[in-house]
């Protein structure tokens, strides 16, 4: 192969040898980084020829791979004649230039590979606006490697006196193009991102909000279709089918509502730039009021997949909220005595299967139960004529008892803090033991307790997380 045309990034139908180099400190099983990678690639549209595996200490500064690795590498796609070789490692736009001489084939990074999945699977404006801003971070610095015309180009017409001169070097000009469009891209993806900032805002202020997070491929998409109303997520066995968030209202009982999201998924080495670039989607992650974290517990991964996610939510800021885990797929594993493990190290995690629909009643009731917050039984007085609050603790409180005097209706329900925040919302006319509503609430629910409920953390001890202000109609 005389020319190795970079610009051709396209995966799909591609001849691929998959490379990947074991560390000693590597956490995941070298087979089970072999699976994902294969994944992605098949995700991607290729077609695995070939793998080739290597144990080093350090990766090998010239081409990351040693010089006799190389050579088997060479000749594995020869033999195989494969059109591309992808690596499971980032690797330096010196590497890819060298591995590519010796090879005479394209290579593919990880990071790369991911992009390329992206923008295959981008479909709104701003996930097609993300893609490219993260695909132009990744390029620029790789210019010099990825291009072969870096001749200098004439100052001008090839007639013309005085127009004739060494001009500047093709790199310098594709660099140019490259910034001005990644700044235009920018400005436009600002203003989507400004307004996706205000819409999660007022939708918290409204509504009780929950987010689906989780690893690639956990079943996000298919408990998000089990559980809203509205459904519609594109739900499909790959690896990032979904990168736009979507969502809808979800009835967890009682006549309450809250909006459920489904969003992007993680995995393991995402590219820094691609979670920056994707900061518009990650909103709904990181302002959302609870965070449900879906696990394909049948995965042999799954503990490394759940810490990778944990990992990505405190580095994007998602530290606050409380956290659920959800333990999917259940119907999935071999024996019901594979979960025993999970359950006894994370006693609080809800098991279920989004696609049968099992335990789905279970996760409603521990989603009522953060949403309610601490509730408490109590009297309210309600004038006859406050028609908003007789009709709200009428369909969405659960009443013990009501009586009848004169212009008042006395009800003695269970209310829950947020409820009674609603309450003051439709209306001041409600008295609670004979205080107005907001002093019984400053009473029974001290404002130093209002900035968070007590919620089992992730290893079943209690602890204080952040709460919004709760509400219905969402998700």
């Amino acid at each position: 192969m005389s020319q190795i045309h970079r610009e051709e990034l396209k995966v799909a139908r591609e001849r691929a040898v998959l490379v990947a180099v074991e560390f000693p400190d590597d956490r995941l099983p070298f087979d089970d980084r072999m699976r994902e990678l294969d994944a992605l690639v098949s995700t991607a549209g290729a077609e695995v020829v070939g793998h080739l595996r290597q144990r080093r200490r350090l990766p090998s500064g010239r081409s990351f791979i040693g010089k006799g690795k190389l050579e088997e590498l060479r000749g594995l796609v020869e033999i195989v004649k494969a059109s591309i070789v992808i690596f499971d490692h980032d690797l330096t736009p010196a590497q890819v230039r060298n591995i590519e001489r010796e090879t005479c084939c394209k290579i593919i990074d990880r990071s790369e590979l991911i992009l390329d999945i992206f923008a295959r699977r981008a479909t709104t404006h701003a996930a097609r606006l993300q893609v490219e801003i993260a695909q132009l971070e990744y390029t620029y610095p790789r210019l010099r490697a990825m291009w072969d015309h870096l001749g200098q180009v004439t100052g001008g017409a090839p007639v013309g006196i005085g127009t004739r001169g060494p001009g500047e070097q093709q790199l310098e000009i594709d660099r140019r193009l490259v910034q001005r469009r990644r700044k235009q891209l920018r400005n436009e993806l600002n203003t989507i991102l400004r307004r996706k900032e205000r819409e999660v805002a007022s939708r918290n202020e409204d509504h009780f909000t929950v987010g689906l997070v989780g690893y690639t491929n956990a079943g996000k998409s298919t408990l998000f279709n089990r559980v809203s109303d509205g459904g519609g997520a594109f739900a499909n066995n790959k690896l990032f089918a979904t990168l736009s968030s979507r969502v809808e209202k979800w009835n967890i009982g009682t006549g309450t509502t809250v909006l459920v999201s489904d969003t992007v998924g993680f995995i393991r080495d995402l590219p820094h730039h691609l979670i920056a670039s994707f900061r518009s989607t990650l909103e709904e992650t990181v302002h959302g009021q609870l965070l449900l974290l879906v696990l394909d517990v049948a995965d042999a991964t799954a503990r490394e997949q759940l810490r990778i996610v944990e990992e990505t939510l405190d580095s994007i800021g998602a530290k606050d909220q409380p956290r659920v885990l959800v333990l999917n797929q259940v119907d999935r594993l071999s024996h019901p005595d594979e979960l025993l493990p999970w359950l006894r190290d994370y006693p609080d995690a809800i098991s279920l299967s989004a696609r049968t629909g099992d335990g789905i009643e279970e996760l409603e009731s521990r989603v009522l139960e953060v949403v309610l917050g601490p509730q408490s039984e109590l009297e309210i007085e309600v004038p006859l004529s406050s028609n908003r609050l007789v009709d709200y603790l009428e369909r969405r409180t659960e009443i013990l008892d009501r009586r009848y005097e004169g212009d008042h209706v006395f009800y003695t329900v269970c209310i829950g803090r947020r409820q009674a925040e609603q309450m003051l919302a439709r209306g001041h006319g409600a008295l609670v033991d004979g205080q107005p509503l907001r002093e019984a609430m400053e009473r029974l629910w001290p404002t130093s307790a209002w900035k968070g409920d007590p919620v089992r953390g992730r290893d079943g001890v209690l602890e204080d997380t952040q709460a919004g202000s709760g509400g219905s109609l969402e998700s």
